[in-house]
């Protein structure tokens, strides 16, 4: 027997795990209502699924430059601009294999092994996974209602040390809170003061319901930005992503990725590029438009689960909320919801390995005729 590595034994994504089990329950039952992935249920915009089928026909799509290519580059630097009023050179930005691979790669450029590095708890588990896997430490930053699940000076104050590196997420993952731009400021500020390096997860920029979506580059040149095609171009599945890095990191990083993976992939850097055209922003914006909608169903209906313990959503698609007066261990409880109901949720356990048993994250990204109609579902069971 082959052993294993201590690195690798990290916790399962139990997303992943409901959603092998949803996707089993619909090969028995065909019944089957998503509420577990952060998986938009649109396709790719039109613009992009043409370009991308033009480019198939006459282009080799080999191997690109490692870090990317230059008309995507120049794009997002431009996308900064107009979107933010920030000025990014297209030498500050890499493409990456998702935002995923991306994180893997600035952790291994910016980090030694053993250093320590703060998450918020509750936090999306694959960075908590990857940080561990690659040898880093992790300080989980208690977060709750209260707070919007956003960290805060005192509680970054509060570490029993002080981290080397800060992940922050804006809208959140599993909350969907978005930081306020003077939080963010004075987060930043304190990280700079700090010698802490600032990692700014905002691949959830553009899907938000009111509340400003303000980037970190704002606010630090030497804050390293996160970004990705899957979420609000609705391209989960073409695996790009993009981060916005120092020049010292990003020449290193390039370097690492090119050892690592060689390139994001040729056809979906051609998706992406096309994901930032005029043209698909429109059919996007509709999207975010149907997901306000199934916000305000699901703040409105909650309510008829018992539950109204949570933060409501500020953006992205998802809804996490307390449901400790249906059980006490979310994860038990979601599988047997599966199988009374064909209704799929992630359980908390999966966002935080303390508090989660309490709580269920809830996608809203769906279509509203099925949103509804799971809540029917749950109403039904939980009465």
């Amino acid at each position: 027997m082959i052993p294993v590595s201590v690195r690798s034994d990290v916790p399962p994504f139990q997303v992943m795990e409901m959603f092998k089990a949803a996707t089993k329950r619909q090969a028995t039952h065909g019944d089957l209502l998503l509420l577990c992935v952060g998986q938009p249920s649109t396709p790719a915009p039109r613009v992009v699924r043409d370009a991308v089928a033009a480019a198939v026909e006459t282009q080799s799509l080999g191997y690109t430059d490692p870090g990317g290519n230059l008309d995507l580059l120049t794009a997002i630097a431009g996308h900064y601009r107009d979107e933010y009023g920030v000025e990014v050179d297209p030498d500050e930005v890499l493409i990456s294999n998702g935002s995923s691979g991306g994180f893997s790669t600035v952790l291994l450029t910016a980090f030694e092994a053993g250093d320590a590095i703060a998450m918020t708890r509750p936090g999306y588990p694959a960075n908590r996974s990857s940080a561990l896997a690659l040898g880093l430490r992790v300080l989980e930053v208690p977060v709750d209602a209260s707070t919007r699940f956003q960290p805060t000076i005192e509680a970054l104050e509060a570490l029993p040390q002080r981290p080397r590196g800060l992940v922050l997420a804006s809208p959140g993952n599993p909350t969907g809170t978005i930081i306020e731009p003077e939080r963010l400021a004075e987060l930043a500020a304190w990280c700079s003061a700090n010698d802490v390096v600032l990692l700014s997860d905002e691949i959830y920029h553009g899907i938000s319901f009111g509340a400003p979506c303000v980037t970190a580059r704002q606010f630090s040149d030497d804050a390293i930005v996160m970004g990705s095609f899957s979420k609000y171009h609705s391209m989960t599945g073409w695996r790009v992503g993009w981060s916005v890095l120092p020049a010292n990191v990003r020449s290193r990083a390039e370097v690492l990725q090119a050892n690592l993976s060689i390139c994001a992939p040729a056809v979906s850097q051609v998706a992406a590029l096309a994901a930032l055209s005029p043209q698909a922003r429109g059919e996007l914006d509709g999207h975010v438009a149907r997901y306000a909608r199934n916000r305000d169903l699901l703040l409105r209906r909650l309510p008829e689960l018992g539950i109204t313990r949570f933060a409501p959503p500020d953006g992205a698609f998802y809804a996490y909320v307390d449901v400790s007066h249906l059980t006490d261990d979310s994860r038990a409880w979601c599988f047997e919801i599966l199988d009374r109901t064909g209704v799929a949720m992630a359980p908390g356990i999966d966002f935080d390995l303390i508090e989660g048993h309490r709580f269920a994250r809830l996608s809203f990204c769906g279509s509203t005729a099925d949103l509804d109609e799971a809540i029917d579902r749950l109403c039904a069971v939980t009465r």
